[in-house]
């Protein structure tokens, strides 16, 4: 579920108190993050602060909100619908690799596991924001690829959710465990051109 609208008050310096937030969540996470700091961080007054935010809750819930659709939208704009399918995935796939090995990324995806059972919600307003537009866009794509000749699918849902998988294929798991902490631009490009390749193989025509 997403931030309740009534809840959360915009304003002039709505941007400014997300800011301050972001740093500390992302620093300290949701437990350690204080109100003091965060209004430090932001430069406003903890009545300001609230003025906005009543509940530190819907607080984070924006900050992780605003960062994975800002994300989503730059990979967004990367899909072209008139260009072929392997144009398109290898754009869409170094983006949506470089946004969950980024800092930023894994950040936000460690407070949601961390915070799981304190708001449950979080994870699926998280989804909602980023993953599932971008999935979405995917969907869309692979439909209007199909529907030229360029794939053969049958369940785009599911083919969405693979190419995703495949994206995260090797580095993924290595960073989540602390096996590695970054990787090089070869490294990803070797993940992505490889998910791509069995990508196709499957549903190529």
């Amino acid at each position: 579920m997403s931030v309740p609208a009534s809840k959360v008050r915009k304003g002039r310096k709505f941007d400014q108190v997300l800011s301050g937030a972001r740093e500390i969540f992302m620093r300290d996470g949701f437990e350690g993050a204080s109100v003091d700091d965060i209004a430090r961080a932001a430069g406003v007054s903890k009545a300001t602060l609230y003025s906005y935010f009543p509940d530190k809750r819907l607080l984070f819930t924006e900050v992780a909100n605003t960062q994975c659709a800002r994300q989503a939208d730059e990979a967004l704009h990367t899909i072209d619908m008139s260009q072929p399918p392997r144009i398109v995935l290898t754009q869409v796939g170094h983006s949506f690799l470089g946004f969950i090995l980024s800092d930023m990324g894994q950040r936000i995806f460690r407070i949601c596991v961390a915070e799981a059972d304190r708001f449950p919600e979080l994870g699926q307003a998280f989804y909602d924001s980023g993953p599932k537009k971008v999935h979405q866009a995917i969907v869309d794509y692979l439909r209007t690829a199909a529907g030229r000749g360029d794939l053969s699918i049958g369940d785009f849902e599911l083919a969405a959710d693979q190419f995703a998988e495949l994206c995260k294929a090797d580095l993924w798991p290595r960073l989540v465990f602390g096996i590695r902490a970054d990787f090089t631009r070869e490294e990803k490009a070797r993940v992505i051109d490889g998910a791509v390749e069995t990508f196709l193989a499957r549903y190529g025509r």
